[in-house]
């Protein structure tokens, strides 16, 4: 154990770029034995993406890591738990092909003869531990509700799944995955500031999902979502000529895209009326009492344009979570309440 003082991590002149965006640059950062350090900025300025260096999820770029003198150059969390360096990540780490309860017990797969999983024990564990430790997901109750739905919904109308936090949006799309193979009439929602977007539209166009496009309301770590404003909107723009392009016509994919941002309404009927898009297979989504005017001239001139109404007892908690979540939302909702 190092004395009370001496230096344990140094971390000097550290650079992180993903492809054009710089996350980190010339960041350094000395801990010694005995202190508490706390990292404090503004969404977006690298402190997620420097203890993920650190604890070695990512690789540096540029600069220098010391422990106890040592230089050091971890490979992986396990090269820097061995080191003694330990870390509670900020949002769940999922294996993206595994499903809830598979996430739950690797590591601890409870075996049957022959070595193999039982699964029918792992979801029963999975869901046991969900229980016992409040987790906000179990996968076959979650499930379950999802049919009950669904099998009240009329095959002309469309159940929407609404998107959560970046660490949801694995079982949510497997829950959609799942559902759609009984039920055509069920829609999922995409964030457009998640850099994962473009791969999950390329296994969801071929099947022809009914896909509501946002923006992203929630605070992610710029490694996994673009923290600028501009950023998001070009993707935005992007992500939505990919939904309206001739290939996801073809596969009969319903595209929704959901934003208040005239500007940007703007820059997509330009490009799909330049692109001979019909009217009808261009449908907006906005937030009831935000943008009226807006809903109403879109409406007119041809535009399908629908209004989400948050409802149900846990309508007032859901709404108050998505606000507290990020000061930018307050303002805005601010901001277009006056101005209606």
């Amino acid at each position: 154990m190092a004395e009370v003082g001496a230096d344990v991590v140094e971390m000097t002149h550290i650079a992180k770029r993903f492809d054009e965006l710089v996350a980190i640059h010339d960041a350094s950062l000395s801990i010694r034995a005995g202190e508490i350090h706390a990292l404090v900025g503004e969404n977006g300025a690298g402190k997620t993406t420097l203890m993920n260096v650190l604890y070695g999820l990512l690789p540096r770029d540029e600069g220098d890591i010391r422990l106890r003198g040592q230089s050091v150059s971890f490979r992986g969390p396990a090269e820097a738990i061995a080191a003694g360096i330990g870390m509670v990540p900020q949002h769940f780490k999922l294996a993206p092909s595994f499903t809830v309860a598979e996430n739950i017990i690797l590591g601890a797969e409870p075996m049957k003869s022959l070595r193999r999983i039982d699964r029918i024990r792992a979801e029963s564990e999975a869901a046991e531990l969900g229980h016992r430790f409040g987790l906000d997901l179990d996968p076959k109750f979650c499930y379950d509700n999802l049919s009950t739905l669904l099998e009240h919904t009329p095959p002309e109308k469309t159940l929407w799944i609404d998107m959560e936090q970046s660490p949801y949006v694995d079982v949510t799309l497997e829950l959609f995955r799942r559902a759609r193979k009984s039920h055509a009439n069920i829609g999922v929602c995409l964030q457009a500031y998640l850099f994962r977007t473009e791969k999950d539209l390329d296994s969801l166009i071929p099947m022809g999902a009914a896909i509501r496009l946002v923006k992203g309301a929630y605070n992610e770590p710029a490694e996994i979502a673009y923290p600028v404003k501009k950023d998001v909107d070009e993707n935005f723009l992007h992500l939505a000529q990919r939904l309206l392009s001739p290939e996801a016509r073809r596969a009969r994919v319903r595209a929704v895209l959901a934003t208040h941002d005239r500007a940007l309404i703007a820059k997509i009927i330009e490009w799909t009326a330049s692109q001979g898009v019909p009217k009808d297979k261009v449908e907006f989504q906005m937030l009831y009492g935000i943008q009226r005017a807006e809903q109403i001239r879109l409406a007119q001139a041809g535009y399908p344009s629908g209004v989400l109404v948050a409802y149900g007892t846990f309508w007032y908690p859901w709404f108050m979570r998505r606000l507290a979540e990020r000061p930018a939302n307050v303002l805005f909702l601010a901001r277009h309440f006056f101005s209606n």
